[in-house]
């Protein structure tokens, strides 16, 4: 199995690690913007698509979001398999255009969200599906300290706080706009707002809340860079029951706080083994995905949504 890596960052390294624990002999290809890029055992560095002998089986692109349309682009129309990182892009000036593209060449997309892969999100999915019982409220948070998220380096530096590189809690985060339309559907209405006033003084938003209506119940989403004491949960509160998940202890509890749900020797890191099984498995078995480039438009367009609130 041949692979090419676009972008070798922090989130391409924990595909490399989820590759090499499934397919050990993989050869992997890491295309760099330089020759004074950093070499990796065990990676082939290339600096242009003309130096592969051969197609890869698939690529991986985890270079920074405003960068993906032009490689999404060359991927699809050498028909090259590919798993995108979330979010597919950081606005939709080229979404139109590049769909076109993937779908006049048949191309196989997934867009990774390693969260679908997450034991507790699983357990409510498997809980919405078996119980039928009704939904009145939901509401799901994601909070923790963007400066902490990689030690020893300036987090005003970084993609994550520049909008003009596809930064931002909103796409950063995008992932519980993801596993919220995943376990519910797409919603029948939906408003979204993003601001950056904090103590962190970026120019992306550090902050962004969003309100999901489904008809007969709704969803508020709130996302930030400045809790210092990271929380990720999500909170289904039922007719008859009140579920609370926390995506961080890996466990789910109800309302009383009787445990209905733990893996304690669950790490986010195996998400990501997950995800590559999945999808390599998909991609042998000639099968759709379930998160294709066409279907995560729909998320990100809610990721995007913006209302400016006034007095």
């Amino acid at each position: 199995m041949e692979i090419l890596i676009i972008g070798l960052g922090s989130i391409a390294n924990k595909h490399v690690n989820a590759i090499r624990q499934i397919a050990p002999n993989a050869k992997i290809f890491a295309l760099r913007s330089g020759k004074k890029a950093t070499s990796l055992s065990s990676i082939t560095n290339i600096y242009s698509f003309d130096e592969l002998m051969r197609k890869p089986d698939f690529a991986i692109i985890s270079n920074p979001t405003n960068l993906h349309a032009e490689y999404i682009r060359e991927l699809a129309m050498r028909n090259i398999p590919m798993m995108i990182e979330k979010p597919a892009l950081h606005s939709l000036n080229d979404a139109e255009s590049l769909l076109e593209t993937i779908k006049q060449n048949n191309s196989f997309t997934y867009v990774a969200c390693n969260l679908r892969f997450h034991p507790c999100i699983l357990f409510l999915r498997n809980y919405l599906v078996t119980k039928h019982s009704k939904v009145n409220e939901v509401s799901v948070y994601c909070g923790s300290y963007l400066p902490d998220w990689r030690p020893n380096v300036n987090f005003k530096e970084v993609y994550s706080a520049n909008l003009e590189m596809g930064g931002g809690v909103h796409l950063d985060l995008i992932h519980e706009l993801d596993y919220t339309t995943w376990l519910f559907g797409q919603p029948l209405q939906y408003i979204g707002f993003q601001s950056s006033v904090s103590t962190l003084q970026i120019d992306a938003p550090d902050y962004a809340h969003y309100l999901l209506n489904y008809g007969h119940f709704n969803v508020s989403v709130s996302l930030n860079y400045f809790r210092r004491e990271p929380r990720r949960s999500v909170e289904i509160v039922f007719e008859d029951i009140t579920l609370n998940a926390d995506l961080i202890n890996n466990n789910v509890v109800n309302g009383s706080g009787e445990l209905l749900f733990e893996d304690v020797n669950f790490s986010v890191l195996d998400t990501y083994r997950l995800q590559m099984k999945y999808f390599i498995d998909k991609l042998s078995d000639h099968e759709p995905t379930m998160n294709t480039f066409e279907e995560s438009l729909e998320v990100l367009k809610i990721a995007l949504s913006h209302e400016p609130i006034s007095k």
